[in-house]
């Protein structure tokens, strides 16, 4: 027992490295991660005392319990047992594939980038860009949903900024959890989209397992009390109207909603723009008849280097207005025991529609098609000032406190883009840009009065 041992000076470093790393594996980390978890649920709990909506339990729940959870499911084990018999493939390998799709869809929420970072990003972002609008009844709205109820945004989707807007506007109330396409699954961007909460999809998937996994997620966490963003349209729009909507994730929610359970409250959400920054891209898009959007990195690159010099030069502008107007909500218990899920959707797109908020850009691109491609500024104010008067409860507050000089704002963006040029005592449209004036006026013109072009 007291005998000397000689040992290389490698294999001896090599012990001290193994015994370290047993060290701090079974007794460091886990008292670290004690500490910092201790921390994170005092800052929580002081969080939800400031917030409209507490965060819930479920969308802080460790993500490993999660995936355990959600792939040991009674219904997914069912589809499991179903895939492997249909493909001829052992359980275990249907029970990894579910296990892949789990980890896919199950996002690794942070309250700390989430409040810390996502937020304050998301403010600098939208005020940086815009002047950002909101409805005058937004805060009234989302007060009034039971605390206890299950809140979900259903939005139009018109660009990327959407995401951005309503994570902003929403931060009061609660954090939401977004559906997002294969778009973001691009690394770091995923890990970052993940932290924040947001969920992957696969669009174009149409296995009956992948299905299953994801549904039984959003059920979940709807049950748990998540408040969620859905896109309907399932994409960005490439005409500038609201599509048709997609009804995967409604029928979804639908599905695992109980009647004797936590209420489930829809808020309708609009969003307008008077520019879109990925406007030529789905114009193009849709031009084609596909959604392939040819955007690069060096586009984004240089669209940021480009707006960084001119903010140096003190020549930035933003982009004029976006406004983010919520609707009446939609409870599932006031529907009664017969929901139906083809009704609830047309519901939602309606109050969508009925609440679009109307800028002046879009306003101006109405007038402009209504008149033929040419308008004298008189024309163009008593157009303009019309539809205004027509639909007050549309126009965000602070945009028509001056109609002439709102109109000469959004013809100056519009001449300054290229959609229009000068003439005398008016404007034109450039010949090449008639379907971007279609695209802004789209947005509105479910809402155009059908004698408005006659009045012209």
């Amino acid at each position: 027992m007291t005998h000397v041992v000689q040992l290389p000076l490698w294999l001896f470093i090599l012990i001290v490295l193994f015994a370290a790393v047993t060290f701090a594996s079974h007794f460091l980390f886990p008292s670290v991660r004690w500490f910092f978890r201790r921390r994170l649920q005092k800052a929580v709990t002081r969080l939800n005392t400031r917030l409209t909506r507490p965060i819930e339990p479920f969308k802080l729940a460790r993500r490993y319990d999660m995936i355990q959870r959600l792939i040991y499911d009674p219904e997914v084990t069912r589809e499991i047992v179903k895939y492997a018999h249909e493909n001829g493939v052992p359980e275990n390998v249907g029970f990894e594939r579910a296990r892949r799709y789990a980890r896919e869809i199950v996002p690794s929420f942070s309250a700390f980038a989430y409040f810390s970072f996502g937020i304050r990003v998301a403010r600098w972002l939208a005020n940086a860009l815009y002047r950002v609008r909101t409805g005058t009844r937004d805060d009234q709205i989302i007060q009034s949903i039971p605390k206890e109820a299950t809140v979900v945004f259903i939005m139009n989707h018109r660009s990327n900024m959407d995401y951005v807007l309503v994570t902003y506007l929403a931060a009061q109330a609660s954090a939401l959890s977004y559906a997002v396409g294969e778009w973001a699954r691009v690394w770091p961007l995923s890990r970052l989209i993940k932290s924040m909460g947001a969920y992957f999809i696969r669009r174009r998937s149409r296995g009956t397992l992948y299905r299953m996994v994801l549904s039984r997620y959003v059920q979940m966490a709807t049950a748990g009390g998540v408040a969620q963003a859905i896109f309907p349209e399932g994409g960005l729009s490439l005409t500038g109207t609201l599509m048709p909507p997609k009804l995967g994730l409604l029928t979804y929610v639908l599905e695992g909603y109980e009647p004797d359970g936590r209420d489930v409250v829809f808020v309708p959400v609009a969003i307008n723009y008077d520019r879109v920054m990925e406007d030529s891209i789905l114009i193009a898009a849709h031009a084609r008849g596909d959604r392939r959007f040819g955007a690069r990195i060096t586009v984004v690159a240089r669209f940021i280097l480009r707006k960084f010099w001119q903010w140096l030069r003190g020549r930035y502008t933003r982009f004029g207005a976006a406004a983010v107007v919520f609707g009446d909500p939609v409870s599932l218990k006031g529907l009664g025991p017969e929901q139906n899920v083809d009704m609830l959707a047309e519901t939602l797109m309606k109050r969508i529609n009925a609440i679009m908020p109307v800028l002046f850009v879009p306003l101006c691109a109405a007038a402009m098609r209504a008149g033929g491609g040419q308008l004298t500024q008189a024309e163009m104010h008593d157009w303009v000032d019309r539809q205004v008067r027509l639909h007050p409860q549309n126009i965000p507050a602070g945009e028509a406190e001056d109609v002439g000089a709102a109109i000469a704002q959004a013809c100056a963006l519009m001449v300054k883009r290229g959609m229009i040029e000068p003439v005398p005592q008016g404007w034109r449209i450039v010949m090449t840009q008639e379907a971007t004036i279609a695209y802004y006026a789209n947005s509105i013109a479910h809402l155009i009065d059908g004698d408005a072009a006659a009045a012209l």
